[in-house]
């Protein structure tokens, strides 16, 4: 019988979804808005398997579209008329001070029908370190802003800026009935990528967990840009959107089942998560096949001037293949089934209770660019200056750039986004 209810259940959402495409102005082919999700923040506090348990109850091939950091004319007005064309409804998570300085902005977000949020008054990149008194003064003045500027209350839904989390903080927002809001992927748009790397990496893991809440910006030039070929991809995919709006006396809670609110981990985000696994090396990898630990680091003492110098003698080199560490064998053959983007952190910790591990210490994973921003460039190798020193080998540069060349500059290590120390600028 349940299992009737549910195949009644997802004909009724496609329909829906169909119906409110069909009824956009202007464009009968729009991806549209397929359903209103209305949540209990008493009864589901935390959304968002980056950091919690619990995700929203969607459907397979739903997702939530949510953006943070606004309102900033004009690249708010932008995503405003993108969404418009489309009938796409979303939630802005604002922060109080840009709500004060762009008081018209944000009262055509929320007369557009979206869903208004708050991210703090200031958006204090770490949250997390502050006194909790602090912390609890930057969320409230936030919302007093975002009322001030809406002249009304917002929603009850707040997204912690940087996502830096504390469980404290998570108390406070619980006892205050505020719905703490995560994600379950980004899109990285915050970092030094290009539109099509925003709309790639939005697309892929959408497509790698099948239904989530996406973390966009609407701050971000580069989200404007491709905001637009990300939303016609998903309507050919056959992608639905959702708007979630709170529970109030007028608008009864949706109707769910407690395991659909469950965050599972088969074909979900569990973190870290997409990495690429290779296969560990053995002492043949290096070159060698005699056990690493007979090998001598350095030959016997030579006599040079008077006096005893160990002259080092070349130490086998790994290949270029790395493998992964810290990462369990169960979380490895789930990490092979992602597609090989790299994993989204916000280096922030996790509840006490979370299912994901904890990325402690200065681990650092650090993605290299997408195919697309490294050029097919020749390589070079530069000998060691001193040919009578010990040789060791040559180590690869990059060719330099042409300086007549209109092809885009190479990334260089220090360009690559290191994804456990979240960058400088406007983040989640």
């Amino acid at each position: 019988m349940r299992s009737l209810l549910l195949v009644v259940l997802a004909m009724t959402l496609f329909a829906a979804g169909l119906a409110a495409a069909a009824e956009c102005p202007g464009n009968p082919g729009a991806l549209g808005t397929s359903r209103t999700v209305v949540v209990d923040p008493v009864e589901h506090p935390r959304l968002g398997v980056m950091q919690y348990h619990e995700s929203l109850p969607l459907q397979d091939h739903e997702v939530v579209l949510t953006f943070d950091d606004g309102p900033l004319p004009p690249r708010t007005n932008h995503i405003l008329d993108i969404l418009a064309s489309e009938c796409v409804k979303a939630t802005f998570f604002m922060v109080g001070r840009m709500a004060l300085t762009y008081p018209d902005v944000a009262r055509r977000v929320e007369a557009a029908g979206h869903t208004v949020g708050t991210h703090s008054q200031n958006h204090p990149l770490r949250l997390d370190k502050m006194p909790l008194i602090k912390a609890e003064r930057e969320i409230n003045e936030g919302i007093a802003s975002v009322t001030a500027a809406l002249g009304e209350p917002p929603a009850p839904f707040l997204r912690i800026p940087g996502l830096a989390r504390t469980n404290a903080i998570d108390r406070y927002l619980a006892s205050q009935n505020l719905l703490t809001w995560s994600a379950d992927f980004p899109a990285d748009d915050w970092t030094r990528i290009s539109p099509a790397q925003v709309y790639t990496r939005a697309l892929q893991r959408i497509e790698a967990n099948g239904k989530g809440i996406l973390l966009l910006h609407d701050i971000q030039a580069k989200t404007v840009e491709a905001l637009p070929d990300l939303l016609h991809e998903l309507k050919r995919r056959g992608y639905h959107i959702v708007h979630v709006t709170p529970a109030t006396p007028e608008r009864p809670k949706t109707v769910t089942e407690p395991s659909q609110w469950i965050a599972h981990a088969h074909g979900r985000q569990t973190w870290p998560g997409s990495v690429i696994v290779l296969q560990q090396p053995s002492q043949t990898t290096f070159g060698n096949n005699q056990p690493l630990d007979v090998r001598p680091a350095v030959a016997a003492p030579i006599q040079q001037r008077g006096g005893p110098v160990l002259r080092p003698v070349r130490v086998p080199q790994p290949s270029d293949a790395v493998w992964p560490r810290g990462f369990s064998g169960s979380q490895a053959v789930l990490a092979t089934t992602h597609s090989p983007l790299p994993a989204p952190n916000p280096a922030v910790s996790y509840p006490e209770t979370s299912f994901a591990p904890s990325v402690q210490g200065n681990t650092s994973l650090i993605v290299p660019p997408e195919p697309d921003a490294m050029a097919s460039a020749p390589l070079e190798t530069r000998a060691p200056a001193d040919s009578a020193a010990p040789q060791s080998p040559a180590t690869p540069l990059l060719a330099p750039r042409d300086p007549v060349s209109t092809a885009p500059p190479l990334m260089r290590p220090r360009d690559w986004v290191s994804t456990a120390k979240m960058p400088h600028g406007p983040f989640p």
